[in-house]
């Protein structure tokens, strides 16, 4: 029976090594230990587990259904023993190997990720970061135990657990593909608004909701034509058709930036509430140096561009 007591870490590491290499020859290479060590480490945890754990195949050590299930929680341990000796290290970004871990919708993504890996990529060559979209019922756990560094996004049900601050503010308008019968001004009326098909764009993030609610508060109701999960395809899809969508004023901005020619945005011809869009990290890392460093870039990066739209 595997219990704490009877846990050698480094049987963790061996067994995390042939879950990714599938050969014992690779796994001891990576690990510098000799092929018959790794055979007897494999040994010990299929006594440990009372389990198999991989198979010898013509394709390599296959997992079996024990090991698959045991490989997510075993790299997660591995992960936290090394976050917790970086605390004897001092962090120094231009040498740090350091992995972050962030989640972050494809909004964040398609805005921002792109100045922010150009940041650390100047500042901190040999460091990671690992993006990830989490559940937001599950950000606070994430986050307290250290599985995320930050979330980002619209985020009110992280206020009360968590450190944050407030990035920026954001409105929403309507958005479609440019063409010659559309209103020449700023702004859409209430029965234009109404009469055009919509995209509705599904996300799990809180804004989705917000925006939602607002109309239904409202008594304002669509014409949902198409609905999506993300913003990814959006562009192509207005392109291609007078569909129109409620996004946010960045990811507008965006867009038609990437095509000047393509798409024309209006104000709402009903008020939203505007949408706070926050940073997140769990208070047991205000502390930790490195936290401190990417959280800083982040709220510089992201303050600005709320400062230029």
């Amino acid at each position: 029976m595997a219990t704490f007591n009877n846990m050698d870490l480094n049987l963790l590491r061996v067994f995390q090594a042939i879950a990714e290499e599938r050969s014992l020859t690779l796994a001891g290479n990576r690990l510098h230990l000799s092929q018959p060590a790794v055979s007897y480490a494999l040994g010990r945890l299929r006594q440990i587990f009372d389990d198999p754990l991989f198979i010898r195949t013509k394709d390599g050590m296959q997992p079996t259904p024990t090991a698959t299930e045991l490989a997510k929680p075993i790299s997660r341990a591995l992960q936290a023993v090394q976050d917790a000796l970086r605390y004897t290290e001092r962090f120094d970004p231009a040498t740090s190997t350091r992995v972050f871990r962030a989640s972050m919708t494809d909004v964040a993504e398609m805005m921002f990720l792109p100045d922010l890996c150009e940041i650390l990529t100047q500042q901190a060559p040999g460091s990671r970061l690992q993006v990830e979209q989490v559940a937001p019922a599950h950000l606070e756990e994430a986050l307290r135990t250290g599985q995320l560094d930050f979330a980002f996004g619209n985020l009110p049900a992280l206020k009360p657990v968590t450190h944050y601050e407030l990035l920026f503010r954001e409105n929403y308008v309507c958005l479609m593909r440019r063409r010659d019968d559309l209103p020449q001004r700023r702004h859409l009326e209430l029965d234009e608004f109404l009469a055009m098909s919509h995209v509705l764009v599904e996300s799990a993030e809180s804004s989705h909701h917000q925006v939602e609610n607002s109309f239904r508060g409202l008594g304002v109701q669509r014409k949902i034509s198409l609905s999506i999960p993300h913003f990814t395809v959006l562009p192509r899809i207005l392109e291609k058709s007078n569909l129109v969508a409620t996004v946010p004023l960045r990811i507008a901005k965006l867009f038609q930036s990437e095509h000047p020619e393509s798409f024309v945005s209006y104000q709402l011809p009903v008020e939203i509430p505007t949408v706070d869009v926050t940073l997140h990290w769990h208070q047991a890392f205000d502390n930790d140096a490195g936290n401190s460093w990417l959280r800083q870039i982040f709220i510089d990066l992201l303050q600005q561009y709320g400062r230029s739209s």
